[in-house]
């Protein structure tokens, strides 16, 4: 696959970004594209290396190691290699559903297992992958699909997140007429309102969400069920359900002075920010929610990096990343080896614009809040911090951070985000469609299924799974469509 000593003649050569002092000024994306000539050269360093393991989405050590899509990712990056776009669309479409998406937000599953990542930088398979898919839309590649026979059977779609609209294209393909419901006034669930536009553009979304219209898919929003609509509507004029909600319960931090005015979960927050932008087509910045306010972000991963980037185009006055973790290293230890996922320091780009505008990475690792500080009117004023340790607790044997007396210290603090990741579903759901649930607060179904307690009724992405990526919810909403087609027509050709 590809040019068989691509690899030796061709570094790696990522698209173009827009340095740090001039997108901060903007919520426009700011990774660019390669010309297609470049592109090219980038997929000739795909090796011939015989077990593609990018392409796996297997589990090991409990970490995924390549694309769980399965995407045919060696034959993909032959056909971009040979300037064969239109084929290399057709390749991917195969067993992706939304390369717009994943080619954007996608930590790259493939590249961390590529061959050729073992001693050299990986294929560049996730901009391979962007330049496929905007060069199919450029060239009319990506049509409607509407389907050329209807089966009579309806089905409801909850969510209409990366999972409920990956399940609604599908079925919707196949011949089912697909109704999907969105408690927001907009269509994307976290794609719109958990992810920041200059890491995902909204105008995407509506360009997918057009064409899913015109192929027939109705989207109903400002519909909460359980809410707003009573789940038995929805069971009693379907034939099937899915439930696509995700794992919107967030985890809270149980502190003296968690009820000062200034707290906010992170999620809420970045969609607080995107609605008014896309309110205003871009007008106005709500910078009135954070400039000159000292920021303190709880939490390290993606959500809480999306906060630092928002938090700086905002106007904050300073931006501190609390990580409960220790630092990781900055290459793989001999306990961590290819291909599993690299459990390395990454700076992501909320990172690098910190270091640029205060001049310090604004992570500090192994340290949580202690209490909140508030001020004669309730407002939030600072935090104290601690810092912890790791311990291992004799009766279950497992590793803990603890605190470390004596290292109490006060930070100031207008605003906090938390961003400390997802408890599980919301319960509300569960109990509107009566259907049980996991230890973790998931929707149970049996393993390697998504028929939930109740008949009719099925669940995919994060509402099953647990928080997780992107990718990992499309695939949910592949593998739900095809389940629920089989049930309702004996067999599937999904």
């Amino acid at each position: 696959m590809g040019k068989p000593t691509g690899f030796l003649e061709y570094a790696r050569t990522d698209g173009p970004v827009r340095s740090e002092d001039v997108r901060v000024q903007d919520f426009r994306e700011f990774h660019d594209r390669l010309s297609l000539k470049e592109q090219q050269k980038q997929a000739a360093r795909c090796m011939d290396c015989g077990i593609p393991f990018c392409q796996g989405g297997v589990m090991i050590s409990g970490m995924a190691s390549g694309c769980p899509l399965h995407n045919l990712v060696p034959e993909v990056n032959d056909l971009v290699y040979r300037g064969r776009m239109e084929q290399a669309y057709l390749r991917l479409s195969v067993t992706h559903s939304f390369p717009e998406f994943t080619s954007r937000v996608c930590p790259a599953l493939c590249e961390a297992a590529c061959t050729c990542g073992l001693h050299d930088a990986p294929v560049a398979t996730k901009e391979n992958e962007k330049a496929v898919i905007e060069y199919a839309y450029a060239n009319g590649l990506v049509q409607a699909g509407t389907p050329p026979v209807r089966t009579g059977k309806k089905i409801a779609v909850v969510g209409s997140g990366p999972s409920g609209l990956a399940a609604a294209d599908l079925l919707n393909r196949r011949g089912h007429k697909v109704t999907v419901y969105e408690r927001k006034d907009r269509i994307g669930g976290l794609l719109r309102y958990g992810i920041p536009n200059m890491k995902l553009d909204k105008s995407l979304i509506d360009r997918r969400v057009k064409l899913m219209e015109e192929a027939g898919v109705r989207f109903v929003v400002n519909a909460d069920i359980g809410k707003d609509i009573p789940a038995s509507d929805l069971i009693d004029s379907y034939d099937s359900v899915i439930l696509a909600c995700g794992a919107s319960q967030p985890r809270d931090l149980a502190v003296p002075g968690r009820d000062a005015d200034g707290i906010f979960f992170a999620v809420d927050f970045l969609g607080t920010v995107t609605k008014r932008l896309l309110d205003c087509e871009f007008r106005e910045y709500p910078t009135d929610l954070v400039k000159d306010k000292d920021v303190l972000v709880i939490g390290g991963g993606d959500t809480g990096n999306d906060c630092v980037g928002t938090s700086i185009r905002l106007g904050a006055r300073s931006v501190t990343q609390l990580e409960m973790m220790p630092q990781p290293p900055s290459g793989r230890l001999p306990s961590n080896p290819w291909p599993e996922w690299p459990r390395i320091l990454k700076v992501d780009y909320g990172q690098e614009e910190a270091i640029w505008k205060f001049g310090e990475d604004p992570r500090v690792y192994q340290t949580t809040v202690k209490e909140f500080l508030k001020d004669e009117e309730g407002k939030l004023c600072g935090a104290v911090l601690v810092s912890l340790r790791p311990e291992r607790n004799e009766k279950t044997g497992r590793m803990a951070m603890v605190s470390v007396e004596g290292t109490e210290r006060e930070v100031p603090a207008q605003l906090v985000l938390i961003a400390a990741g997802f408890l599980g579903s919301q319960q509300y759901v569960r109990d509107s469609f009566e259907v049980e649930a996991d230890g973790r607060t998931n929707v149970k179904t049996e393993a390697g299924r998504h028929l939930t307690s109740r008949k009719g009724v099925y669940t995919a992405g994060d509402m099953h799974r647990g928080q997780s990526l992107v990718v990992w919810a499309i695939a949910e909403g592949r593998s739900v469509a095809r389940e629920v087609d089989w049930d309702l027509m004996g067999y599937s050709n999904l």
